[in-house]
Formats: C-alpha cells, structure tokens, sequence
C-alpha cells in the first residue's frame, strides 16, 4: 500500500523535475529515491513516471495519487498544527503555593491583554489537592512545587525559592545564628489548613529528625504573618513573600539549617506542554516571576 512518503516524493518529483533534484528536497540520496519509486511500483503492479523522460512525465496512475498528495498532505498538515495548538476558549489553572498569588497576579492580567479570547478559571485554595484533577482533565496547568513520579505529567520549572523561617524580632530564635529541627521542637508552627506532607518544612526540614512541633492552621498569609509578629507562633514561607514586612521590622527571617530551597513547576498533562495557550502562559508567568526578589530562575 502507498504511504505518505510516497505521496511526498512524489510532489518533490513533479516540483523538481528529476529524481537529483527530488533526492535534494527529500535530504535523500538519489539512489535511496530511485529505490522507493522501485519498491512501491513493485508493490502497486504499475509504474508511476516514466523514466528518463524530459521534462518527467507522470503515467495515468502517477496523476492520480499526485491529485491524493495535493488533497491529503495539506490535510495532514493542517491536522498536526492543530494537535500541537489545539483551539482553546478557557484555561483552568490552580496553584499550590499559597502564597504566590502576590506575583501570580499580574501575570494572570498579562495573559488576558494578550490572549484577549481565552477565558482564564483560576482556582486557588489551601484546602485542595490539584494534580488529580490535573491528571483527571479538569485543570489544565498547576502550579507545584511537588513532582509526582510516574504522573503522566510534565512539570516546566519557573524558579528556586529559599523557606525561611519568620519569627517575631523579640523572639529567642531571632538571635539564633544557625537554625535546627531540634530548635522548633517546642513551638506553635502557624501553617496553612493542608495535610502537613505537604508543607516544605515539615516534609524536608521536621520530619528527616522526627520533630513534631504542635501545628495550628492559619487560613491566608496576612492573617499569619499578624500572628507570628504577635508573638502566637512561628512560621515557615518563601523569603521574597516577607520582603516588605521584615523591612518595615514586623518580623525577622532565619535560614533553616543550610537553606530550604524548593522550585516551583508550572504541571501540565504530558503532551501538552507545546500548546500555544499553554505556553505562552509559562513563559508570562515566568517572566514575571523574574522581578521577584530572593528568587532564582530556574
């Protein structure tokens, strides 16, 4: 049976004039041309040209599957431009890193000027797990800092961010120049309302040296920085989150142990990572991004 290839060689034939100048459109050898008009015209039971004529002459039969090629490749074509660009009238994102919103903001703003036709359903919360629903078809991209092994996921890196830990300035581990697991055994950790695995600090910072400081769930970022300034605990969140406010002296932040960096991925289903919609977003949201401070590109 004829195969795409055919049809191809074919029209770089007719376009060329020669089978030389067919092989020089193919990136061929003229031999390894010469072989696949051979073997398909073997396969077929009819010749498809006639050899040695000048200018190359088609037979009846070459004509007609020339015809197939002018209406079948540009189908093709057409169809693999939309599978890698499918159209899209909504974008479903979420985001994991509850504290991102501050930046995440004006990219969400960039996208919409730009992508004027595309309505965005942003759905952010600390009571959710995203990836399933990422992994289900009901989001289309996510913003984690977890990778799931064996996910069927692609996973874009955004950037690196250090977790340190914020503490009132009266606080005793506000003069404390090196930070241990050991240190926090004894405190209110303010965190938000997710399973504890789920947090950086717990998941690679407690849980290694088996600490379990008593927990209490805090719903938004402000409401916890208010509280860790008061002196109702301490907590763990991404340096650039509490630039303002340990400026204005309300808090300080410590290193935990060497450092606490994690990265930040933009999830898509694996595949669809080249989608154009999806895409542009990453590199808006990336771009962005980039005027964080105490943040490293990834």
């Amino acid at each position: 049976m004829i195969e795409l290839k055919h049809l191809r060689s074919l029209q770089a034939l007719r376009h060329s004039g020669s089978l030389a100048g067919a092989a020089t459109q193919l990136n061929l050898t003229q031999s390894a041309v010469s072989h696949q008009f051979n073997e398909v015209e073997q396969r077929l039971g009819y010749r498809l040209f006639v050899r040695k004529s000048q200018p190359i002459r088609f037979t009846a039969q070459g004509e007609i599957l020339l015809d197939l090629a002018d209406q079948v490749l540009p189908q093709i074509h057409q169809a693999l431009q939309t599978c890698s660009s499918p159209p899209k009238d909504k974008l479903r994102l979420a985001i994991e890193c509850h504290s991102c919103i501050q930046w995440l903001t004006p990219a969400l703003n960039t996208f919409r000027q730009e992508w004027p036709d595309i309505a965005l359903d942003f759905k952010a919360g600390v009571t959710f797990d995203p990836q399933p629903e990422l992994q289900q078809g009901e989001l289309d991209l996510v913003m984690t800092s977890d990778i799931l092994p064996r996910s069927g996921l692609h996973y874009s890196p955004l950037f690196d961010f250090e977790v340190r830990l914020v503490v009132a300035p009266e606080h005793p581990l506000a003069d404390k120049k090196v930070l241990e697991p050991e240190d926090l055994t004894d405190e209110t950790l303010l965190i938000y309302p997710v399973q504890r695995q789920r947090l950086d600090i717990w998941k690679h910072f407690l849980q290694p040296s088996g600490i379990s400081p008593t927990l209490k769930s805090v719903d938004n970022t402000m409401l916890l920085i208010q509280m860790v300034s008061a002196q109702m605990g301490i907590a763990a969140l991404p340096h650039w989150v509490i630039e303002s406010v340990e400026k204005q002296g309300l808090v300080v932040t410590k290193t935990l142990g060497e450092g606490l960096w994690r990265r930040l991925y933009a999830a898509v289903r694996d595949g669809e990572q080249n989608q154009l919609a999806i895409s542009t977003f990453i590199d808006i949201a990336r771009r962005h991004a980039s005027t964080l401070p105490f943040i490293k590109l990834a």
